[in-house]
């Protein structure tokens, strides 16, 4: 554990008083849960960032090449084939 200090404001420090006596935990432990939690809140998208990468799919997912499955099963087929062999011998498709 590493001890470190910080100045935080006299309502702060009521509450984190408060929780700490309610939860029957020290007041640094309450303290390292809070910032565990807000730490996996901030690793998740916003609504915001996921409206606009939902916005940025819906834009690009028309432009995907479709291919008929026959198609793929084939290319598939030849790349395995040629990583066996050592390489292509001809310009991929």
């Amino acid at each position: 554990m590493v001890k470190v200090t910080f100045t935080l404001d006299d309502e702060t420090v009521a509450r984190l008083r408060r929780i700490a006596q309610r939860a029957r935990k020290p007041q640094s432990l309450v303290v390292r849960e809070a910032i565990a939690e807000y730490a996996a809140r901030g690793e998740r998208l916003t609504e915001d960032e996921r409206a606009l990468a939902l916005k940025a799919y819906d834009a690009l997912a028309p432009a995907v090449r479709r291919r008929p499955p026959a198609e793929i099963a084939r290319e598939l087929r030849e790349l395995r084939s040629a990583r066996r062999s050592g390489g292509r011998r001809t310009a991929a498709r």
